[in-house]
C-alpha cells in the first residue's frame, strides 16, 4: 500500500527533481527550515490551542496568547533557519504573527463555533482495492449548527490573496472533504474555508460530489504518472529559493541566482 499527501503530490508537480530528493533519495534537506515555514507553524500551533481550550470552556486572553506564540517562536527557532528576503528580519516575521493572532483574535473570539477537532488526521482510499490512500491533516473541522454543514478551515501566513477561481480549484482541501464525507454520509455539505491572516479574511469554496469523483480519479491518474516515472527533471523556478535542496541541487550547481520576491505564492 502506497501513502500519498496533498503536499507529495504537489511537489512533483512543481518540480519532479525535488519529489525524487524527498520521497525516493530521502535525501538530507540541506536547509531544515525556512523563516516563513518556522512562522506558520508556529501560528498553527498557538491557533489550535485556542480552540482546545475553548472546548473546554476557557477563552484565553490575548496576553496568554502572545505569550505562549513568543515562547514557542523562541523554543523551535535556530540560527539556521532560512530567511531568502533580504529586506526581511527574523523580527519582521515575528511581528507578523502577532499582528496574525491579534487580528485573528478580536474577529473570531469567544471561538464558539461548533469546532469538533483541530489538526485532525484524515485517510482517504483512492482506489476500491486500497492500493492507494491519501493521508492529511485538517486544521480545524467544525460542525456548523446553524447551516447544518461541516466545514473544513485552513488557516494561511501567505502575503498574497487568491482569486476565488483559484481557490474553486484548490484541491487540497477538497480531498479532505471527500474524507468528511466518506465519515458523516456524502449527503452531508461540506464547505471550504481558508483564513488568510494577513488581510484578516475568510475565502469559502464547495464542491459538488461529481467534481469530488473526478478529483478522485485524476489524483488516481497522478499517482500512476508519478509510480511509472524512471527519470525526474529539474523545474527551475522562483520556487527554488524556498527548496531545502537548492544548495546542492544539480540544477543550480554552476549559477548563482537570486530567489524572485514570490512570499506568499
Amino acid at each position: 500500500m502506497a501513502v500519498y499527501s496533498h503536499s507529495r503530490l504537489n511537489m512533483f508537480e512543481q518540480c519532479p527533481l525535488r519529489y525524487k530528493y524527498r520521497y525516493i533519495d530521502k535525501k538530507k534537506p540541506d536547509i531544515e527550515k525556512t523563516i516563513e515555514a518556522h512562522l506558520g507553524s508556529i501560528v498553527h500551533d498557538v491557533l489550535e490551542l485556542i480552540y482546545i481550550e475553548a472546548k473546554n470552556n476557557k477563552v484565553l486572553t490575548i496576553d496568554e496568547i502572545i505569550n505562549y506564540y513568543s515562547e514557542n517562536w523562541q523554543k523551535d527557532y535556530s540560527e539556521d533557519i532560512l530567511v531568502v528576503k533580504d529586506n526581511k528580519t527574523v523580527k519582521d516575521y515575528f511581528n507578523l504573527g502577532v499582528e496574525f493572532l491579534v487580528s485573528y483574535y478580536n474577529t473570531h473570539q469567544p471561538f464558539k463555533d461548533g469546532t469538533m477537532e483541530c489538526e485532525k488526521r484524515i485517510w482517504i482510499n483512492l482506489d476500491e482495492a486500497g492500493k492507494y490512500k491519501l493521508m492529511g491533516f485538517i486544521d480545524r473541522l467544525v460542525y456548523n449548527f446553524e447551516t447544518k454543514e461541516y466545514e473544513v478551515h485552513d488557516y494561511k501566513t501567505a502575503n498574497s490573496l487568491p482569486t476565488q477561481e483559484k481557490i474553486d480549484n484548490d484541491k487540497q482541501l477538497a480531498l479532505y472533504s471527500i474524507a468528511i464525507k466518506n465519515l458523516f454520509g456524502h449527503d452531508k455539505e461540506v464547505v471550504l474555508i481558508w483564513h488568510y491572516l494577513a488581510h484578516n479574511k475568510k475565502i469559502e469554496s464547495r464542491r459538488t460530489n461529481e467534481q469530488l469523483q473526478q478529483l478522485k480519479e485524476e489524483t488516481l491518474k497522478l499517482i500512476d504518472e508519478i509510480e511509472a516515472t524512471k527519470t525526474f527533471p529539474h523545474n527551475k523556478s522562483p520556487l527554488c529559493g524556498w527548496c531545502q535542496f537548492k544548495p546542492s541541487c544539480e540544477a543550480w550547481k554552476s549559477e548563482i541566482q537570486r530567489p524572485l520576491d514570490i512570499y506568499g505564492d
